[in-house]
């Protein structure tokens, strides 16, 4: 096995950057009461401090992995960090709702540029034999992340106040800069000299913000309306990127690569019905079971907490046996661990969640990083950063929409209501029906991903 000090340092710099992302994430969750309280937000407004991240982030990562793979990978992840640790200092100091959501969507431009290019930069420096190794440490960084952050979020927001998770961002970033400077050597840029796709860019972004916003509007017709703008926008994008010399997301990529394409699809849907799992978990736990908010956080570890350990095995697994296998397993074992949640009611105890949840994680562990090497696997070196950036984009845009979907049921079930025990029984058909819902999404994606054809 090659340990060049090259190949360590952009372990070891990527690793970082996908551990911080997610684990602002996460630990933000804990700490929106407090914003609402300080900043006088209403629960719309709250939501779009996580929602605004994510929008943001999906808009640019394809635009952003295709300038990385022209003008260079290092050089995109390395603004990125400034971007991401600048917008983190500014979020601390924010002194309206307004001001937040607007550094949030600066934060996530950073992070686009971060997610775009470390996948691109680890494939670049590591041969093809190592591959699933690395992007197995990688995917367990983004679950440690996830694991940690409801946890360290809900200490740092009762003992120092909402601020200090973004402050908590500051040095990690700063570190990472440091690291980049000192230790990675060399530039990574296969589509040198090719154009950069600007209408295509547009196209795209615009695209995306009207379906993703949309679907956040549900089931109001205005919501309806921009789905179906979004919906011709993807129309208009496919034949732009068809007749256009230098596209910004080829579409021959989906096209002829039956691999890349299931595998981009499989991603979107395993998203799309596994991101908002803590999110209602974490009601139940606090309005039915009555859990404090850390000892809602403390159960809802166990899930990610057997991403971060299994992962690197499963990359490593993916590397040896077919990833389409490894991947499959893994997806029926996410299905299995939402059927748990379908069940859950006021007696439910927390052992059966934990069970589920245990389930839930393994089964992602073996999902994600195979998942991610068969994309990678399946494109040549100067596609690198888009197939990164669109398999980051799948991954935005699916839990985008798993919270939309959840928005859309409670709006079906509960009205705009605050969750109070008059309308627990709502809530928890509400909940069932979410639970069934992404399940059969889950099952349904087991086809998608065994469809996908031999990486080898």
């Amino acid at each position: 096995m090659d340990r060049t000090p090259g190949r360590q340092a952009a372990l070891l710099v990527t690793t970082v950057g996908a551990f911080i992302t997610p684990f602002m994430g996460s630990s933000i969750t804990i700490g929106l009461p407090a914003i609402g309280d300080e900043l006088a937000m209403d629960a719309i407004l709250l939501g779009w401090v996580a929602t605004a991240f994510l929008l943001a982030a999906a808009m640019f990562l394809v635009p952003l992995g295709r300038i990385a793979d022209i003008y260079g990978r290092k050089r995109i992840f390395t603004y990125g960090m400034i971007t991401y640790t600048a917008a983190s200092a500014l979020s601390a100091i924010s002194t309206s709702g307004t001001m937040l959501i607007s550094f949030r969507i600066l934060q996530g431009i950073g992070g686009a540029m971060v997610f775009s290019t470390a996948i691109a930069i680890l494939i670049s420096v590591f041969p093809p034999e190592e591959r699933g190794r690395v992007l197995g440490i990688n995917v367990a960084a983004v679950y440690a992340g996830l694991s940690v952050g409801p946890f360290v979020g809900g200490l740092l927001t009762q003992y120092l106040g909402w601020r200090s998770i973004f402050w908590v961002n500051v040095p990690l970033g700063l570190l990472v800069i440091a690291l980049v400077f000192w230790k990675l050597k060399g530039e990574w840029a296969e589509a040198k000299g090719e154009k950069f796709d600007i209408v295509g860019s547009i196209i795209y972004s615009l695209m995306l913000i009207a379906i993703m916003y949309g679907f956040t509007m549900l089931p109001e017709l205005s919501g309806a309306g921009l789905i179906l703008a979004g919906g011709l926008g993807i129309v208009a994008f496919v034949k732009w990127e068809t007749k256009v010399k230098s596209p910004v997301l080829d579409i021959r990529l989906f096209r002829n690569n039956t691999v890349f394409a299931l595998s981009n699809l499989a991603a979107l849907i395993n998203y799309s019905a596994t991101f908002a799992v803590s999110f209602l978990l974490s009601l139940y736990l606090q309005y039915i079971k009555g859990l404090s908010p850390q000892n809602a956080g403390l159960v809802l570890v166990a899930a990610p907490v057997m991403q971060a350990i299994f992962s690197p095995l499963a990359g490593r697994l993916s590397d040896k046996i077919e990833p389409r296998i490894v991947a499959s397993a893994g997806m029926g074992l996410t299905a299995i661990g939402l059927v748990f949640f379908i069940f859950l009611d006021q007696t439910t105890s927390l052992w059966f969640i934990i069970a589920g949840l245990i389930i839930l994680g393994f089964g992602f562990a073996l999902f994600s990083s195979p998942n991610t090497n068969a994309v990678m696997s399946s494109v040549e070196k100067r596609f690198y950063g888009v197939a990164s950036a669109t398999l980051s984009t799948m991954r935005s845009i699916g839990m985008t929409f798993s919270m939309g979907m959840v928005m859309l049921i409670f709006a079906i079930y509960l009205g705009r209501v605050q969750i109070t025990p008059e309308y627990y029984p709502q809530f928890l058909s509400s909940l069932n029906t979410a639970f069934i819902i992404f399940a059969a999404l889950c099952f349904g994606s087991i086809f998608a991903s065994l469809a996908r054809g031999k990486v080898r």
